[in-house]
């Protein structure tokens, strides 16, 4: 019998590992109450719990955060399955779990290269193309007008070099597809806050193409409010100095800045990033912790996401939002990239919705 999240936060000395913390009723350490004056707390939300399946994960949900971006269900794939048909089942109940809890949702995504309609593979025609990208951003931007909080208008446009992605929008439509995506969004839905999101540009060379992206869309008189920085890293392998002259350097902009999809991966791996076409074969070596984290990685886990909050908190007069990607182990895509099958442990909470190291370090900041 699963034990209610809520049980975590009543008085009493809570232990892990090597860990110990004092919980009490006037610091009950819920995410977003800790961080209230700083930043929103947001968690990536998929069907079921949208759905509100599962009562524990509802609660948690409820209590520790108060943003949520939708794992997939905003993807033009699943949004837009046919030329002429789409599909707003979950997109707006969605919308109606964020009315009803007070949790602000990002929309996630307007213009991506990956998970496209089955429909775009048959295009030859950059007219279509531009009917297709033009359609899609009015419809969906518009109807969610006032209903969403922000936008991710284009979403892992770049290379890790810094150069643009040869994909069906830059390959038909040209570089000003950027500007455009971004002038459609606004018209679409001006009051909306509207973002572009990447992984990887933090680090120098895709962050001078993120910048260089970003100031022609400026140019272009289009508005961009935000860039959002994935934050898909590795334990014990935090780029720290990268992330802080990232902040600084996008904020110079005139751009909130936000981390989007954060986890932290434990389980090996041969690359950095989060490119959903890379896979890795499966082996008994790619899954070393399939029965249980060792409290050596625990502790690595616990100390890297405290030094990465020590730094959001040192500059939270530029970043808006920390958005984990997922709500508990259990959830993360990480069990099933780049090798399906694993047993991964990045997030603050547990498979049974209990409340790691990790999470006791980021909430005793405050």
């Amino acid at each position: 019998m699963k034990t209610k999240v809520l049980s975590a936060f009543s008085i009493g000395v809570v232990l892990f590992s090597s860990f110990t913390f004092q919980i009490t009723n006037d610091n009950p350490k819920a995410l977003k109450d800790a961080f209230k004056k700083d930043f929103l707390i947001g968690t990536a939300l998929n069907n079921s719990q949208i759905d509100e399946k599962d009562a524990t994960v509802n609660d948690l949900i409820k209590k520790q955060f108060n943003a949520a971006t939708p794992e997939n269900i905003m993807k033009s794939a699943l949004i837009h399955p046919k030329w002429d048909t789409y599909d707003f089942t979950m997109a707006d109940k969605l919308v109606e779990y964020g009315k009803k809890n007070n949790i602000k949702i990002n929309g996630h995504t307007l213009i991506w290269h990956s998970q496209l309609p089955n429909f775009i593979r048959g295009i030859k025609s950059s007219d279509s193309i531009r009917t297709f990208f033009t359609d899609h951003i009015k419809t969906v931007a518009g109807r969610y007008k006032g209903k969403v909080f922000s936008w991710d208008v284009v979403n892992e446009a770049l290379n890790e070099d810094g150069t643009l992605r040869n994909s069906v929008f830059l390959k038909h439509l040209g570089e000003g597809y950027l500007a455009d995506a971004f002038k459609l969004a606004q018209e679409a839905s001006p009051n909306t806050e509207l973002y572009y999101n990447d992984y990887n540009n933090e680090q120098p060379a895709k962050r001078a193409g993120c910048i260089k992206l970003i100031k022609k869309i400026q140019e272009s008189g289009a508005r961009i409010d935000g860039v959002g920085i994935q934050g898909h890293w590795h334990v014990g392998k935090i780029p720290l100095k990268d992330i802080e002259e990232s902040i600084l350097e996008y904020s110079a902009l005139g751009l909130k800045v936000m981390f989007t999809e954060l986890d932290i991966e434990v389980l090996p791996r041969n690359f950095q990033g989060a490119d959903v076409s890379q896979r890795m074969a499966n082996s008994p070596e790619m899954n070393p912790y399939a029965n249980g984290l060792p409290e050596n990685v625990q502790k690595q886990l616990a100390d890297d996401y405290e030094a990465l909050f020590k730094l959001f908190l040192k500059h939270k007069d530029k970043v808006t939002r920390v958005t984990f990607w997922g709500v508990n182990d259990g959830d993360s895509w990480l069990n099933n990239w780049p090798v399906r099958g694993r047993t991964s442990y990045p997030l603050l909470f547990d498979r049974n919705n209990q409340p790691k190291p990790a999470y006791f370090k980021v909430v005793g900041l405050k």
